[in-house]
């Protein structure tokens, strides 16, 4: 990104209207509360081309106006080969994801595409709400994932 001394994060997720947006608004409320708001710069993106526009789902803005976290603004964009060139961090929500971002970066030959929930202690997919209308554990599968790479990062950073 144009500010080397911010750390440069994409989430991605199928369609960018549920998961990857909702880690996007979850991480920019972590590190602001952590007063490090001004060290990064967070994004997120689909892999698809179906939601491209598109505001973020209602029942994701939702859960994270329960949260008191705005999405206000927020709509849909597919990740792009150069994401990859102006990330430090490619973040996907499930295996499908992570296959896919790498096809559309041309591989990952500089290690910056990841699973959120391998920063956890129990690595594996994010609940996907489009297909079983469970937000609450999506919500805390974000919560925890988004919670633990900000951790690693910090202890990156010493």
């Amino acid at each position: 990104m144009e500010n080397r001394n911010q750390i440069s994060i994409l989430f991605v997720c199928h369609g960018n209207i549920c998961r990857s947006p909702m880690a996007e608004f979850v991480m920019k409320d972590l590190v602001a509360q952590a007063g490090m708001a001004h060290r990064f710069h967070i994004e997120s993106a689909a892999t698809s081309t179906e939601e491209i526009g598109n505001p973020v789902y209602p029942p994701a803005r939702r859960k994270l106006a329960e949260h008191n976290l705005s999405c206000s603004g927020k709509t849909a964009r597919q990740m792009t080969r150069r994401d990859y060139q102006e990330y430090d961090l490619l973040i996907g929500m499930d295996s499908a994801n992570l296959r896919n971002m790498g096809r559309i970066s041309g591989g990952d030959p500089d290690g910056k595409i990841h699973a959120l929930l391998d920063y956890t202690q129990r690595p594996g997919d994010v609940a996907d709400p489009w297909y079983t209308g469970d937000f609450e554990a999506t919500w805390r599968d974000v919560l925890e994932g988004c919670t633990a790479l900000l951790e690693t990062i910090k202890t990156q950073m010493k």
